[in-house]
């Protein structure tokens, strides 16, 4: 029941810290500190600071003001699909963090001709997350009994995450149907709803 607004501030809260501690962590593992020059935070803080000061240098503080705009924008379009791609879907908590491996069924598809050769195969989105390595023009689309279908494609989907009582009455039966289906030994979903790794 997440609206998109909702979800989308909880990720522009939580993710940059998340990977900061994720990236502090995997140089943690190889023995370096977090503030070693390895980090990729300094490069990304350093382009970001080139592009500000390139916007800013090029069309002064309108300039400046437009390429924030652009960028928010880019953020939001991009965590408006993650959203609709992966609306209460999740994979089984197995206990002490880990989940089971990512199935096609793990993420939502949208089998549109038009709007597949529009964003190159984005709408299969179950075979980019359960084959990583393969490319977008080759990415493969699966039978609705192997992976969750979005009635309509990307353009209508998102344009329906912007109102959620409407999202809600499109997408919740689906979600409950899938929960039905794949999971029917589980009877509690709250831990699940509330992002609380479950003990199962």
């Amino acid at each position: 029941n997440e609206s998109f607004p909702r979800f989308f501030l909880r990720v522009l809260w939580h993710c940059p810290p998340s990977a900061w501690s994720a990236e502090a962590a995997m140089l943690g593992r190889r023995g370096l500190p977090w503030w070693h020059r390895t980090n990729p935070f300094w490069r990304y803080a350093a382009l970001q600071a080139a592009f500000l000061g390139l916007a800013l240098g090029l069309g002064g503080w309108a300039g400046l003001g437009l390429f924030l705009i652009q960028a928010f924008t880019a953020i939001w379009q991009l965590e408006l699909v993650n959203y609709i791609e992966h609306y209460g879907l999740t994979r089984r908590h197995l206990g002490d963090g880990k989940y089971e491996h990512v199935q096609p069924r793990h993420s939502w598809n949208a089998d549109q001709r038009a709007s597949n050769w529009l964003l190159i195969n984005l709408q299969r989105h179950s075979d980019h997350h359960y084959k990583p390595d393969r490319r977008f023009p080759v990415l493969q689309t699966y039978a609705p009994d192997e992976a969750p279908q979005l009635p309509f494609g990307y353009p209508v989907m998102t344009m329906a995450a912007m109102i959620p009582p409407l999202w809600r009455r499109i997408m919740n039966p689906r979600v409950r149907d899938w929960r039905r289906r794949n999971y029917p030994d589980i009877r509690d979903w709250q831990p699940y709803n509330k992002a609380r790794n479950p003990v199962a």
